[in-house]
């Protein structure tokens, strides 16, 4: 069997023996006549359900061996009975395929897209107006589930994208800081060279200023005292003048 047929996976909904439709050399002349047969038996009731059925459940396909296969949708009306084993089923095929109960499970929903294809079956069998009805609710609930699951992904994309952009302004950001704090050191070192220089230059300026007031005071009292002893020599040069008049 080839990896197609492979692909037939135990369903709960309820199928036909699978039925040789022709080797695969001759496709085309099978095709042409299971159309025509198909347009022979189109008068009675139960080629209409099949119709009706192959419409909303396309049959399954396969190969094995080069010769192809189908298998459509039965159109054995479901009893009570039948119910309470599809219910069995489901109960069985969710623990043995180990679907989990709560989350989101793909093998879970495939199970009940399975159980609800095939209450689709049981109803289309006995009214097909219902059968139609129930399809475009199912459609409906599929196109739903398909828009959640796409905007899940889009919301986990633009969550791993804003997470991404944050982690590189966070690192960004992390470099600027440590660009800054070295750059903190750095002024603190040259604001602490800028003091010992000022201190410097003040400690020189105020020993000059010292210096110079020094000697200022010295030159002052050196021509303090030469006005003093020039004042004394003028008195008593002055002296013996008065005294002759």
């Amino acid at each position: 069997m080839t990896a197609l047929s492979s692909q037939l996976l135990p369903s709960l909904v309820k199928y036909e023996i699978p039925t040789l439709v022709s080797n695969t050399k001759d496709k085309k002349t099978a095709a042409a006549k299971s159309k025509s047969g198909a347009s022979g038996d189109a008068k009675s009731q139960l080629a209409f359900t099949e119709e009706i059925l192959n419409s909303i459940l396309p049959p399954r396909e396969f190969e094995e061996d080069g010769q192809r296969w189908i298998q459509k949708v039965s159109a054995t009306p479901a009893t009570r009975q039948d119910v309470e084993a599809l219910n069995e089923a489901l109960d069985r095929a969710l623990v043995q395929r180990q679907a989990r109960e709560n989350g989101i499970c793909p093998v879970r929903e495939r199970l009940y897209d399975e159980c609800f294809d095939e209450l689709i079956r049981h109803v289309t069998i006995s009214c097909s107006e219902r059968g139609f009805l129930l399809l475009r609710v199912r459609d409906e609930l599929r196109m739903r589930v398909a828009a959640y699951q796409t905007l899940y992904e889009s919301s986990i994309a633009f969550g791993l994208r804003k997470a991404l952009q944050a982690e590189l302004g966070r690192t960004e950001q992390e470099e600027k800081i440590s660009r800054l704090l070295q750059e903190k050191k750095e002024l603190e070192k040259e604001n602490a060279k800028l003091k010992a220089r000022l201190e410097m230059v003040e400690k020189k300026e105020a020993e000059r200023r010292a210096f110079e007031e020094k000697k200022h005071a010295e030159e002052i009292a050196y021509y303090q005292h030469q006005s003093q002893q020039l004042k004394a020599q003028l008195v008593q040069a002055l002296g013996p003048q008065k005294k002759e008049k």
